[in-house]
Order: structure tokens, then C-alpha cells, then sequence
């Protein structure tokens, strides 16, 4: 069964993978409207929610194996949708395992350092799933549409030359391949929006009242730069899609299609994995068997000594009879 859901969601996710080495050009290359033949947001929703299911499953067994750490990067333009698809798609995982770490303006401390560094410095542990809302990916993006950024960190002049993009795309590529072979799986997903369907997301900000905190004058200056920002994605996703570290450029104009592609990529992703829970020493089983035999001689009389080895215990938890949760 589990190599079953496995193959269908590697052939759902396909078309979605920057195959490494391709040459990708954002606007021939993928749709930010595609939905796979999936034209009912409800049946999206739903698939959505057998996603969250499954993700909290393995999500569980990554904590209790706390072998293997998953990075999750994600990048899109200004109302790409990256908040609420961290908020749908990890809606049923427990919140111990997981962090979000999202990178504004670099403060003063952080450009004394590399610029990988305050990345570094907010990598998940084994066990645990960490959410980069933008990621040093900014890097190669707004440092590059907006090279004033190049400046401010302080390099010296041999760092600034003509090769620098070119030099971080390889300096990205070699540290992921570190973090992979190191058990720390990376995915990488980018959120395509399209000119109209943003243009559309920032008049919904500016007259839904609850919505005006998430609208600032600076996101239309940015949408000016539209043509550099689509030639900077290109340019990343082609030369920094790897076979440790995939990116797959989501179709995000439908905003549950996107969280739904999502979903799909990370639990593809835990399921590669393929964590296990911790199998206990003889040693511990027989001291299992022990205290549990002390346990069932402390039931009450007329109490059932172990509800949940006795037949018909399932349904007892749900009746909220001995066995129940907690």
C-alpha cells in the first residue's frame, strides 16, 4: 500500500520537478494556473487532507528516529501564498517537530558574517522538519534584481566581481549537498504566480479591510521589476536544481491546488525516507512485560486489568470507556 500512494504521488509531482540540468524559462516552461486535471477545489481539499494525515504519520516516526532532519525552502514573489500554504499543509503535524524560520532585511550582526550564516544558524535538528518562508535563495534573488544589497554586506572587491552569481549558485549547490549527505534532506519549492493573479491578490489587500496589514507600498515597487525578478527564478531554478536538492516550481494561481502540490512533494519526500520507530532490547521488552503485569494487578475490581490487549478495546477508547485518549 505504501509503495502504491509512493508511485502516484511521484507521478503527481513530476511534472512539478526542475530535472537537473534543464534549462527552465518561467514563462513557457510551467503554468502558474496548471491543476492536473484536478478542477474541483473540493476534491483538491480533500486530497489535501489525506496529504495532512499522512504527513503527520511520518512526521511522527521522523521525530521518534531522530535520524534524518527535512529543510523546506520556500520561495515566491510578494502574495505567492507562502504563509497560508505553511499554515494548511503542516494544520495536522505536532508543532514540537516543526520550525519556521522566516528571514528579513539582514541586521548589522548577520552581515559582519557570510551570507549563508544566519541560514546556518536556523537549520532544523535530526528529527525535525524546518520551514525556511524564504530561504538563502535571497541571496540570488533580491541581492541580485537589487545589487545595492551586494554592497551592504560588506565583501571585499575579488567577491564582487562578474562570477558572483555564478559562484553562489556553486557555493548553494555544495553546501545542500553537505546538509544531504549529512541526513538532512532538502526540498525546495517555488511558488508561481502569475502578473494578473498578483495584481488581483493586492487589490484584495487593499479593500478588505482585515487584509490591510498583509499590503505595503514597497511590494508594488517590487512587482515593477517583474521581467528581473521571472529572469533571476529562471536562472536559479536552472542552475541550482540538483539531484540531492530538486526544486519543483508549484502552480500557485489556486491557492488549494498549490498547498496541495506541496503537501504532496514533502510527504513524497518522508516517504523516501521512509523513517521507523525505535525498535526497544529484549532487555526492555521483558521490563515492559513486568510493569505491566504489576499495572493490571492495581485495576480496581471489575475493571478490565489492560483495556488495551483486551478484544474490543478500539472501541472502547472511542466510547471514552478505560483505554481512552491520555
Amino acid at each position: 500500500m505504501a509503495d502504491d500512494r509512493a508511485a502516484r504521488l511521484a507521478e503527481f509531482i513530476q511534472p512539478l520537478r526542475v530535472e537537473p540540468g534543464r534549462s527552465v524559462d518561467l514563462a513557457t516552461d510551467f503554468d502558474p494556473g496548471y491543476r492536473a486535471g484536478v478542477h474541483k477545489k473540493k476534491d483538491g481539499v480533500e486530497l489535501l487532507r489525506t496529504g495532512t494525515e499522512l504527513l503527520a504519520d511520518y512526521q511522527a516516526r521522523l521525530a521518534a528516529q531522530n535520524t534524518y532532519g527535512v529543510l523546506v525552502c520556500l520561495q515566491a514573489l510578494d502574495a505567492g501564498g507562502k504563509d497560508g500554504t505553511i499554515r494548511h499543509v503542516m494544520s495536522g503535524v505536532n508543532p514540537q517537530g516543526v520550525t519556521v524560520s522566516s528571514f528579513k532585511v539582514p541586521s548589522s550582526e548577520e552581515l559582519d558574517h557570510d551570507y549563508l550564516w544566519r541560514y546556518a544558524c536556523r537549520l532544523p535538528r535530526r528529527g525535525e522538519i524546518g520551514i525556511f518562508n524564504r530561504s538563502h535563495y535571497e541571496e540570488v534573488l533580491v541581492v541580485r534584481v537589487h545589487p545595492e544589497n551586494l554592497t551592504r554586506q560588506n565583501l571585499p572587491e575579488s567577491a564582487r566581481g562578474p562570477d558572483v552569481w555564478a559562484r553562489r549558485y556553486r557555493e548553494i549547490n555544495d553546501w545542500e549537498r553537505y546538509l544531504s549527505d549529512n541526513g538532512f534532506r532538502i526540498v525546495k519549492l517555488f511558488l508561481n504566480l502569475s502578473k494578473e493573479e498578483q495584481r488581483l491578490r493586492f487589490l484584495k489587500r487593499i479593500d478588505v479591510p482585515e487584509r490591510n496589514w498583509k499590503f505595503s507600498p514597497a511590494d508594488v515597487r517590487e512587482r515593477a521589476r517583474w521581467d528581473d525578478y521571472q529572469r533571476a527564478f529562471s536562472q536559479m531554478l536552472s542552475a541550482t536544481s540538483t539531484e540531492w536538492a530538486p526544486w519543483y516550481v508549484l502552480p500557485a494561481d489556486h491557492k488549494w491546488f498549490a498547498r496541495l502540490c506541496a503537501s504532496s512533494v514533502l510527504v513524497h519526500t518522508l516517504m523516501d525516507i521512509d523513517p521507523q520507530y525505535p525498535r526497544v532490547s529484549e532487555q526492555t521488552l521483558r521490563e515492559l512485560a513486568r510493569v505491566r503485569e504489576e499495572l493490571e494487578g492495581e485495576a480496581p475490581e471489575g475493571a478490565v486489568p489492560d483495556p488495551y490487549a483486551a478484544p474490543g478495546a478500539k472501541a472502547g477508547r472511542r466510547s471514552g470507556r478505560p483505554g481512552g485518549k491520555g
